[in-house]
Parts: C-alpha cells; sequence; structure tokens
C-alpha cells in the first residue's frame, strides 16, 4: 500500500443520522440531508456522493493526462459515473462504471487519456481490486 508523504488537503464532515440523516463539511460549504437510495426522503445518498466526487476527480486526472500527453483536452469534457450499490452473500457492496465523453479526441488518443487517468486519480486507485469497475469512453 502507498503512503502519503505530503497532504495536500483534509476533508472533514460530521455526519449524523446515518442514511438517512444529514452531512455537513467543517467549512459549512457541504450541507446536506440524506436519504436511503430509492426513498422520498429528499436528500442525496452516499453513492450519489461517491460518483460525483470521482467523476469530478477523474476529470481531474484526465487534465494531467492530457498535459503528459502533450494532447489538447476538449473543454466539454464530461464524466457520466454510475455506482451500484447491491448484494452478494457476503452482505452490501458497490460497483461502477464511468462513462467518459472526449468529442473531438480521435478514438486511440482519447482511450490512452482514458487509461492513464484512470492509473492517476486518487479514487479510481482506492477502488482498484476492491470493486467492479468499468471505464470505457461514451
Amino acid at each position: 500500500m502507498s503512503q502519503i508523504e505530503k497532504v495536500l488537503y483534509t476533508a472533514k464532515t460530521h455526519t449524523t443520522g446515518g442514511r438517512d440523516g444529514a452531512s455537513r463539511s467543517s467549512d459549512g460549504i457541504l450541507d446536506v440531508k440524506l436519504s436511503s437510495p430509492g426513498t422520498n426522503g429528499g436528500g442525496t445518498n452516499p453513492e450519489q456522493l461517491f460518483a460525483a466526487g470521482w467523476s469530478a476527480c477523474f476529470i481531474g486526472a484526465l487534465k494531467v493526462a492530457a498535459q503528459q500527453q502533450k494532447v489538447s483536452l476538449p473543454a466539454d469534457v464530461a464524466v457520466d459515473a454510475e455506482v451500484d450499490l447491491g448484494t452478494n452473500s457476503g452482505g452490501y457492496l458497490l460497483q461502477a462504471r464511468l462513462n467518459v465523453s472526449l468529442p473531438g479526441l480521435d478514438r486511440e488518443a482519447a482511450q490512452k487519456l482514458l487509461e492513464t487517468a484512470h492509473q492517476l486519480c486518487p479514487y479510481s486507485k482506492a477502488t482498484r481490486n476492491n470493486i467492479d469497475v468499468e471505464v470505457k469512453l461514451a
């Protein structure tokens, strides 16, 4: 396992009530009501937050990969993340799909960016060999 040598940022949240509660960041910018998936609780859920964080981070990794490969990343790059919550005989687990749109790039260059970004992205690293993940060009 890799160890952090220099901490760049620490996110701090306070959550109460679990899936049917609320979560607030220490700076107050994030302040969300939480609801269980599929309910009418009026809040977001951990899977949606995870999908949003991962897709944003993945775009950042695409930017780094594009700079490394001296490729111009399209201004309208987008990631549609899907995070499934499911069960098996061992209990609850996640699986995910990242569908990446890189309009205007030829398929070979886009695929190379995807592969590099998936190696760079901290969310991808955290989930590697832990959950099923599919990363593909949209």
